[in-house]
Order: C-alpha cells, then structure tokens, then sequence
C-alpha cells in the first residue's frame, strides 16, 4: 500500500474518520472509525482504521470483549504504543462506567428477572468476581447501583459495615446483591450461601430488607429468591 493511501490526510473528506463524523454525524462512523479517532494513527503498513479493524476482529468485532483487554495486550499492535493503548482502555473504561453510572428513581425493580437484565450486559462475561448492591427505596425504585468489590477468578470480599453505612447513607429500605461466577457455574457456593446469610441478618438489624442475591453468569442467572434460600 502506498504511504499517500496510509494517510488520512489523502483520502475523500467523507471517508476521513473526523470530517464523516463532522458531516455524517457520530452514528455514520463504524467501531473502527471510533477507535481511529481515539489513537489518530496506525503503522507504516496500515491506516489508523484498518489497524483498529484487526484490531476488533481479534476480539470478536465485539466491544465487550475488547474492553477486557489489558494496555499490554493493546501494545502487542504494531503501531499501538502506550499512550495509544492506554487511550482506548480509558475511553472504554468511560463507556462502561457511563453505562453503570447511578439511576436515580427511573428503574423498578419487581423481579429476578429485572435485575438480572440490569446487569447482565456488563457482568455475565467478565474474567473475575465482581461484587455489586442494587440499593431501593421503599417503591422498589433503584436509588443507586455500587460496586461493592472486585477479586480473582474465584470470589471477593465484601465488607458488611461498608455496604450497610451506605444502604443508610442512601436511605435505602431494601437492597439486592449481584455477583458474577466466571466460571459459568451458577450454583451457589458454601461461601456464597453464609455470606448472603450474613448480609440478610446485617440488613434485618437495620430494618432493611434482603430482597434477593442474584449469581450471573455467561450461562444465565441464579436467584436466591426465587429459589427460596432466604
């Protein structure tokens, strides 16, 4: 390929990433076109897109998969240093927390099923443990979704104090707790059967109530609820 099709600079105006995004608008642009964007170039071989385009397509063409990927994994690109790499970790940091950001008074929640639906686009593939708590005010409306903790391949640590200072903080009256096996494996372990006894006691002390303790997976979900285990 030559160096003046490596260059952006040379192309149609439309075809260029930042003007079809100035005259398309941002939805016109593919995921590579985005990425593009973000690292400004490629390599002497490949145009900031078509190196974005291998890219994605190491991970499926799926951003989920992509956003798993470490700044080292970014960097075996040729032409994808550190501030590159680490560019495109932060941007889809970004998205994901813009996703898990706080909703306050839009959700109810009446089933397993809705907050399995809450959190499976974000959860149900992860490569570690995360633990998180779905906090509800008296009309089961969610006030707010925390990350309680995040661990191994094989399970997390919650601080029980921690997670019922902010139900209290937030006024909360009930709470549902959310975790992920990245195993696939949705039965419930021993340590997850005494830590949801623990938290349920905890809450109750505090007339907050246990609605449920939701296990995701790539596989589906398990609820504790609905299974009558609390």
């Amino acid at each position: 390929m030559s160096e003046d099709k490596l260059n952006i600079k040379a192309w149609a105006e439309e075809d260029r990433p930042r003007e079809k995004l100035m005259l398309k608008g941002k939805s016109s642009l593919s995921d590579a076109e985005l990425l593009a964007i973000m690292i400004g170039s490629g390599n002497k071989n490949e145009t900031a897109v078509a190196l974005c385009q291998r890219i994605l397509k190491d991970y499926e063409n799926n951003l989920a998969e992509l956003s798993k990927a470490t700044i080292t994994d970014l960097m075996k690109y040729k032409g994808v240093g550190e501030a590159k790499a680490i560019t495109i970790v932060a941007t889809l940091e970004l998205a994901h927390r813009r996703n898990q950001s706080q909703v306050k008074d839009k959700i109810k929640i009446n089933s397993s099923r809705d907050t399995y639906q809450f959190f499976s686009g974000y959860m149900a593939d992860l490569p570690h443990e995360e633990f998180w708590v779905l906090f509800l005010n008296r009309a089961n409306k969610v006030l707010a979704r925390e990350q309680m903790s995040s661990g191994g391949i094989t399970g997390t640590v919650v601080d029980t104090r921690l997670l019922m200072k902010r139900a209290l903080e937030l006024l909360s009256t009930s709470i549902v707790l959310i975790h992920n096996h990245p195993s696939g494996n949705l039965t419930p372990s021993d340590e997850d059967k005494k830590l949801t006894k623990k938290l349920k006691e905890a809450a109750s002390s505090l007339d907050i109530h246990l609605l449920d303790h939701l296990i995701i997976s790539s596989k589906g979900y398990y609820s504790f609820a609905d299974e009558h285990m609390l």
